[in-house]
């Protein structure tokens, strides 16, 4: 089968995946996605994507995704998840509500009420 999306890996891209899998101080998708991404480098091992779907036991549209966003997004979003399209949950504050709540948790309180400081202070 050929593939659309052909992985090849920079010196530096190799060295910073190669130091990520080695450490093993990531979350375990990052470290899957680097070895992914290492093994199916065509200028390294080449592994099929049958091959590298059986050696880290995810499947082959795992792979076709890993590779996709390499090629067409780069390293940093090929190591990430995909962004979801649609969220299963949606936004409660949009940026301008958010704004004005930090702005208002900032502010002095108004006065005659005791702040959460002074409140709990006695016991």
């Amino acid at each position: 089968m050929n593939k659309k999306f052909i992985v090849r890996l920079t010196f530096e891209e190799r060295q910073k995946l190669s130091e990520l899998v080695s450490t093993g101080k990531a979350a375990a998708y990052r470290i899957k996605h680097a070895n992914i991404l290492l093994k199916a480098d065509a200028d390294g091992p080449g592994w099929t994507d049958d091959k590298i779907k059986e050696a880290f036991g995810c499947t082959r549209i795992t792979v076709a995704n890993v590779r996709e966003r390499f090629v067409k997004e780069g390293l940093d979003r090929a190591l990430e998840r995909k962004a979801q399209d649609n969220p299963s949950r949606q936004a409660i504050l949009d940026g301008e509500k958010e704004a004005k709540l930090i702005a208002l948790s900032c502010s002095q309180p108004p006065p005659g009420t005791l702040s959460v400081d002074v409140a709990f202070a006695g016991r």
